[in-house]
């Protein structure tokens, strides 16, 4: 039986584990963490929406009802050549590898003075506690924002939604406190025009939601770094906040720097549209570790990286049956978003033949809090799972 090691308990790894085990493999799946951080829905901890533990999956509970195999350890190296894999606490071998190891962010100067909601996840705890030391001093200035990575011509690593809706919950919590009014809140970001990924409609709609949430905007000016209370910007340009929470581009997962696979020039893993990496028929590369083919609008997204992860479980099964049949995941690419806002949400929805912005007063709010829900649940087989979903 063809052993296949999948690197990363993200949500393009476990995906491809869940759709591998299905097929009848023998499946090991390797993560750093020994749970599934269900990123999307971390934004309400800051703001006391849920705790820590609500975002979290225990990898083992997966693994108890899904069969494959579980390592918790860090990768420390991958040989193609011998198709080994190096951990801190030993060694795997492999037939077939899924390389799905997320991301890594672009260095700031400054940046340890920063909190992100899209790095480690202990750090939404720690925005929280920073947030709640504002609100028992009644006042503060908060900035919240985004960068990208110059050496990602496509721009598809850039995480904005995350950073959007924070602000917008933030101020949602502060006006449930009747604080609003006592805070300055500040969105940031280099680009001229932030989440034009999105479409232009939301683009437009998007000053509508700093207006109706307070919110000053700072864009087009490129960021230097980070002090203590301070972000600074080309030209000298300085802007004061009491609680910095940025989000970083992404860059290519350092364990691929010496892998002897393609990489793009941000680091990311070259592959063909099969998720098959370019001349290593036995590796797949998946989720926010590849390079995203397709459309120049195109994001890294958790529901293209479990796209991806199907596609690659397909073809590789297909591989080794030798049938000659592939799919792509290009044709499938789209940006999805719930854009929550603690009193509501927007729709986004972008393809190739539609952009959608549909604002979702109160009932959006609760459409997400669904999706989690549902997203856990069906991961633990206590629903069905809905299908493309």
């Amino acid at each position: 039986m063809k052993h296949f090691l999948v690197l990363g308990g993200g949500f393009a790894g476990v995906e491809a584990a869940i759709k591998l085990q299905k097929k009848g493999y023998k499946v090991t799946l390797v993560s750093d963490r020994d749970y599934l951080f269900i990123y999307p829905i971390s934004i309400w901890i800051p703001v006391k929406g849920i705790s820590f533990e609500d975002s979290k999956m225990p990898l083992a509970r997966l693994q108890k009802k899904h069969g494959f195999g579980l390592v918790i350890d860090s990768v420390k190296s991958i040989d193609v050549n011998s198709k080994t894999v190096k951990l801190a606490g030993g060694e795997l071998s492999y037939d077939y590898l899924f390389i799905a190891l997320g991301m890594h962010k672009v260095n700031a100067k400054g940046a340890e003075n920063t909190l992100s909601i899209c790095g480690q996840p202990e750090q939404a705890v720690s925005i929280g506690n920073e947030l709640e030391k504002l609100v028992q001093a009644g006042k503060g200035k908060i900035a919240v924002g985004f960068g990208g990575n110059p050496k990602d011509s496509k721009g598809s690593a850039v995480r904005g939604g995350p950073a959007f809706e924070l602000l917008f919950n933030i101020s949602t919590y502060l006006k449930k406190k009747d604080l609003l009014n006592n805070f300055e809140l500040n969105f940031f970001a280099p680009m001229p025009e932030p989440g034009k990924r999105m479409g232009a409609k939301a683009v437009q709609n998007m000053k509508k939601f700093y207006k109706h949430y307070g919110i000053k905007e700072h864009v087009g000016t490129k960021i230097t770094g980070f002090t203590k209370n301070e972000i600074e910007f080309e030209g000298g340009k300085k802007l004061e906040s009491d609680l910095i929470v940025f989000i970083a581009g992404g860059s290519g997962h350092s364990v691929l720097k010496d892998s002897g696979l393609p990489l793009s020039e941000a680091g990311f893993v070259k592959t063909l549209p099969t998720c098959q990496v370019e001349g290593f028929p036995e590796v797949y590369a998946i989720g926010d570790s590849a390079e995203l083919l397709g459309p120049a609008w195109g994001a890294k997204q958790g529901h293209m990286a479990e796209i991806m992860a199907d596609v690659a479980a397909y073809n590789a099964d297909q591989q080794i049956k030798g049938t000659g049949k592939t799919k792509s995941y290009v044709d499938k690419v789209s940006i999805i978003c719930v854009m929550d806002s603690g009193d509501g949400a927007a729709w986004v929805e972008r393809t190739a033949k539609k952009e959608t912005m549909m604002m979702l007063p109160i009932v959006g709010h609760w459409l997400k809090k669904g999706w989690g829900f549902y997203y856990k649940n069906s991961k633990l087989k206590n629903i069905p799972r809905i299908p493309g979903m």
